[in-house]
């Protein structure tokens, strides 16, 4: 598994997605943050980082599609996937090689983000009047939510060889997953089931961690998804005939 998370953490360097990927993050974050009306810091007259735990998983939905699309397709075009499936690994360690590399990718694209924290605290008309503990819950169900989005991109590039077909797909997982749970029960259509299906989207779960408070029924539906899709990739990826 290490050799094949030290080979797509290789490979993303190697080339501009990494970079770009990061840029365009930071970019489009940046400007709802403190450009775009409505959206920054300024006019909205708090010093918080709303803006940027509202708007990172949007922003996530298209970017991590667009780092995970490649996964799979890119190893069947240039023909190592027959190399790889023959080596002493598991389809196992396979997968978890490049999820673990898709995760630390996303990793890397968050913590410039901090200066963004430390600017904001700066801001407050009292100088560090943020709510710390929120902000960090917020980060840690940022980090959940993006990982998720990765085991769906994973999946999604391991069920299509075409990556424009598996960008769109991992594009509609992630949305679904992400909004249109929460939607879904905002029609309060099934009285007392809208909760329940609430809960069976990502948002209901990212905006509990963000108050502060970790639950760990929270934690377990994020790693229960996560494992879920992994499993599912797995299933895909063994299922097929390279």
């Amino acid at each position: 598994m290490y050799s094949i998370f030290k080979k797509e953490i290789r490979s993303f360097l190697s080339s501009l997605i990494a970079y770009v990927v990061i840029i365009v993050f930071l970019i489009a974050i940046g400007l709802f943050m403190w450009v775009l009306p409505e959206y920054n810091v300024f006019e909205m007259g708090y010093a918080n980082l709303d803006t940027l735990f509202s708007m990172a998983p949007i922003v996530f939905v298209f970017l991590i599609s667009a780092i995970t699309m490649r996964s799979f397709s890119e190893e069947r075009k240039s023909g190592t996937i027959e190399i790889l499936t023959t080596k002493p690994i598991s389809d196992f360690q396979i997968i978890l090689g490049k999820y673990f590399a898709g995760v630390v990718l996303v990793l890397f694209s968050l913590l410039p983000t901090l200066i963004y924290f430390y600017t904001v605290y700066q801001l407050g008309a009292v100088k560090g009047n943020l709510d710390v503990g929120a902000t960090w819950g917020s980060y840690l169900g940022l980090f959940l939510l993006a990982s998720c989005f990765v085991s769906i991109g994973i999946f999604a590039s391991a069920i299509t060889d075409n990556q424009i077909v598996s960008f769109i797909v991992s594009m509609f997982l992630c949305y679904s997953f992400y909004s249109i749970f929460s939607l879904l029960a905002n029609f309060s259509l099934l009285g007392t089931l809208d909760n329940v299906i609430a809960n069976i989207g990502i948002q209901a779960h990212y905006n509990s961690i963000s108050r502060g408070v970790i639950d760990s029924r929270d934690v377990l539906y994020f790693l229960s998804l996560i494992t879920a899709f992994i499993w599912a990739t797995k299933t895909a990826f063994s299922a097929r005939k390279w």
